[in-house]
């Protein structure tokens, strides 16, 4: 089973997605006009109207910290390590390409989540690519076979690798067990699901900021005490990204294909651009204009890589860690460059942000899951009993040895990627006249107001009481 199911990881994560990733993020790229370079600045200002709740519903910054949330995970940590190890530097570099395409990719996926969200009835929507399949190219098959894969992916196997890398890394420097753990996360996390998407919106909005606060601060003491040996690190990356200085041949070209590989597919794991999943925190916002929101979440995607996980690139390549071949692995590899930085408390701060990472993590997967669930079968028995298999599964996931879950993880993930590009591509022309309408309105000096009646051919898809 491990076998094939790597073969197919290989096959579609050495080739197909690597293109198809970095070709849709190009395309929209160039269709937006550079967005997230032209418009980068503005994300910010978007962000100071951000906490508003227009309807008393979700606000932007809500959505934005749970999307965030679900973002920044052990992807930020153990996966970097990851990727070096498997890629070296120059993977660096390559999460930098596909944070900074996957930028305007995510406009799209989050502006087109936005437009054709839904009521729930209490003043807060749901949505997503499920409902941009069914809405806006009238395929609800499409919807139902990427919440499958979704479901496959995020509430069930990466769910699994969050709680097992917190009970491992917990373990690590405590006296307390990997069961425990398990049971200690089980419960917290269901304290705040059980209380639907607000409850996860609320706690999100201070998690997120304090614990990426926390752990930015952190990072940019180090690299300032150490800055004397950042221009060799950033050399180094840029040097293994292209093989410059390696042996010719086809030692050269394995090494810049794995760096290439890997660079992306941690990137994607950790940004999720393209994915489909962050859309769904994203249509939760009640905003004025589908591409504010998309404006939002593209700054989530360079908050995401560009800024965290270069932190985290940064403290494992400055401790010398990575370079001695300590033996160390993922999280371990992180936790032991911030000791051999600041000392053995290092890595219980590492151990500490990883809880608070995990565990955002751990809640919008299942928020992403239980819209993709009430996609398919709204019934609210089922709902909860979703939940009652997550928390179970977050005990299971923490005892296990999860290379095959690791696997799956990766291969759904790929699928639904796929799914989901594709229906973003097909309804790009629609997003290009929003992009429009919003900075017309914008280029007056007024804050961008959506009316579907000047746009027909839009509103007619659109759900009842969305907009």
């Amino acid at each position: 089973m491990k076998e094939f199911v790597d073969a197919a990881n290989n096959l579609m994560w050495g080739s197909l997605l690597i293109w198809l990733l970095l070709g849709a993020g190009l395309l929209f790229t160039l269709m937006s006009g550079f967005i997230q370079v032209r418009h980068f600045g503005h994300t910010f200002g978007v962000m100071k109207r951000s906490f508003r709740r227009e309807h008393g519903g979700i606000s932007s910054f809500e959505a934005y910290c749970t999307s965030l949330g679900a973002r920044v995970g052990t992807g930020n940590l153990a996966g970097v390590a990851v990727a070096l190890e498997l890629g070296g530097p120059g993977a660096v570099f390559w999460m930098w390409v596909t944070a900074m395409l996957g930028m305007a990719t995510s406009f799209f996926e989050s502006t087109l989540a936005q437009l054709f969200k839904v009521p729930n009835g209490d003043g807060s929507y749901r949505g997503g690519p499920a409902f941009y399949m069914q809405y806006g190219l009238g395929k609800r098959w499409m919807g139902v076979l990427f919440s499958v894969f979704l479901i496959l992916a995020y509430p069930i196997a990466f769910n699994g690798v969050q709680s097992n890398t917190m009970a491992a890394a917990v373990a690590e420097v405590t006296d307390i067990s990997t069961a425990w753990m398990g049971v200690l996360t089980a419960f917290f996390v269901g304290l705040v699901i059980f209380g639907g998407i607000r409850r996860i919106a609320r706690v999100a909005e201070i998690v997120v900021p304090f614990m990426a606060l926390a752990y930015l601060g952190m990072a940019l003491w180090l690299v300032a005490t150490h800055a004397e040996r950042l221009p060799g690190v950033f050399r180094l990356v840029i040097e293994s990204a292209f093989g410059i200085g390696e042996a010719a041949g086809g030692v050269l070209g394995y090494g810049i294909a794995q760096a290439l590989i890997n660079g992306v597919r941690r990137g994607l794991f950790s940004n999720e651009a393209g994915s489909g999943s962050a859309p769904i925190a994203a249509a939760t916002a009640d905003v004025r204009h589908p591409a504010s929101q998309g404006y939002v979440q593209m700054l989530g995607v360079f908050t995401d890589t560009i800024v965290i996980c270069t932190a985290t690139a940064a403290i494992i390549l400055l401790s010398g860690q990575f370079e001695a071949g300590a033996g160390l692995t993922g999280m371990a590899l992180t936790q032991g460059a911030m000791s051999a930085l600041v000392g053995d408390w290092g890595a219980g701060f590492m151990t500490v942000a990883l809880l608070f990472f995990a565990f955002t993590s751990i809640m919008a997967n299942t928020y992403y899951g239980e819209t993709s669930l009430a996609f398919i079968h709204g019934d609210p028995r089922l709902v909860t009993a979703y939940r009652c298999v997550v928390l179970v599964g977050i005990f299971v996931g923490s005892q296990l040895d999860l290379p095959l879950v690791w696997a799956i993880a990766d291969l759904s993930m790929g699928f639904m990627t796929i799914v989901n590009l594709v229906a973003v591509l097909l309804l790009s022309g629609v997003v290009i006249k929003l992009m429009r309408d919003y900075n017309a309105q914008l280029a007056f000096h007024v804050e961008p107001v959506f009316d579907p009646e000047r746009y027909p051919e839009v509103r007619q898809r659109l759900p009842k009481g969305g907009w």
